[in-house]
């Protein structure tokens, strides 16, 4: 079988099982899908402070990696403002989470160490940890007595990879259960705080920072284009990990610095969080008022795993039958995508609803009514 004969095949797969993904607009919809939860992306005050501030620094790309021509002043304070916010020793500045997630999770974790992971870990922690040499090992989601018992097995350094909260259900984990354990057996925590980042903890500094943990976790990593509305991530650590990542993490190493726009945008969204952190309250009630409103008119008639998320699923098995729900609610004017199998296990397949600081409380009765017309 040819390359072509073989795409085909598995894209043909793909279309029979009613899995295969295209891009596509969204048009004059109410958004309950971007992960633009403060609405940052969209708030033109933002927008103006940060393009009055990159006029000045006549510059349209990094020119290079920041360890030749891409390093910069702005970027270095950039990092120290946000050590403050994380409260960390270090911070160093990633293109996406993505990376980040790579480079801590390929570069740290070495030949003969374990890699214990949540089974519903994202997938850039998953193929960070493919890359790496180290033994992997899964453990069922936020089930602490199947970690212990993969922990009590593992060899070497031993490193849990876990969320603080999330992407598919909204759930957080047990983080404060998850220090103890780790402390217990002398492992470490690498922490994706990609749906905290903004949302909880003073000045967006999420859920460990909230919890009072920040130093009880050997990694954070923070990304900024979910609640920040802009882009770039950093990972938070002590500095003698920021220099072993800056030395031997590829992701960082190779890659083209982020444009000074970028790095303007960071510094500027969390300036403005701190000055706007009632935007935290806001998306607290809408989250509140959903899962009033769900009670009330749906109760139990459709599955979901209720959370204090922005992120709400409602659980609709079956490629064919989430996507039909999905199409209804399109045509009911709300933005909101059905989650396919594989991407969920089968059975799983769900909307996955975002709720937003500007999402009206007419807005969030509407889909309720809407979902209720899916029984």
């Amino acid at each position: 079988m040819n390359l072509k004969e073989r795409l085909d095949k598995q894209l043909e797969a793909r279309k029979q099982n009613q899995s295969y993904r295209t891009l596509t607009l969204s048009e004059n919809l109410i958004d309950f899908i971007s992960n633009d939860y403060l609405g940052l992306a969209r708030s033109p005050e933002l927008a103006y402070l940060i393009n009055s501030q990159n006029e000045r620094t006549h510059k349209n790309g990094s020119t290079g990696s920041r360890l030749l021509s891409g390093n910069s002043a702005l970027t270095e304070s950039t990092e120290a403002q946000l050590c403050k916010i994380f409260a960390s020793e270090g911070s160093l500045i990633f293109n996406s989470g993505y990376s980040a997630n790579l480079a801590v999770l390929s570069s740290i974790p070495q030949r003969g160490d374990t890699i214990i992971y949540d089974e519903l870990a994202h997938a850039s922690i998953k193929d960070g940890i493919r890359l790496s040499l180290a033994k992997r090992l899964s453990f069922r989601h936020n089930n602490l007595k199947d970690l212990e018992q993969k922990i009590i097995s593992a060899e070497g350094n031993v490193f849990i990879a876990v969320e603080s909260a999330y992407s598919m259900d909204g759930d957080f984990c047990p983080l404060q259960e998850l220090v103890q354990l780790s402390q217990k057996y002398d492992s470490h925590i690498i922490l994706d705080e990609a749906h905290t980042t903004g949302l909880i903890g003073a000045s967006g500094g999420g859920l460990a920072v909230k919890l009072g943990l920040e130093k009880d976790v050997l990694v954070r990593i923070y990304t900024f284009g979910k609640a920040m509305g802009i882009h770039g991530a950093c990972v938070a650590c002590d500095n003698y990990l920021k220099e072993y990542l800056i030395n031997f993490a590829r992701p960082f190493i190779y890659t083209t610095a982020l444009s000074p726009h970028s790095i303007l945008s960071i510094s500027n969204a969390f300036s403005y969080l701190e000055k706007h952190e009632s935007l935290q309250r806001r998306i607290e009630d809408q989250v509140k008022l959903f899962n009033k409103l769900f009670t009330n008119k749906i109760g139990d008639q459709l599955k979901r795993p209720a959370c204090d998320h922005p992120i709400q699923a409602i659980i609709i098995p079956g490629n064919d039958q989430v996507k039909a729900a999905a199409r209804h609610l399109q045509l009911s004017g709300y933005d909101v995508r059905p989650i396919l199998s594989p991407t969920v296990k089968v059975g799983e397949e769900r909307l996955r609803i975002c709720l937003h600081t500007f999402n009206s409380d007419d807005d969030i009765s509407g889909l309720i009514n809407s979902l209720a017309n899916l029984i």
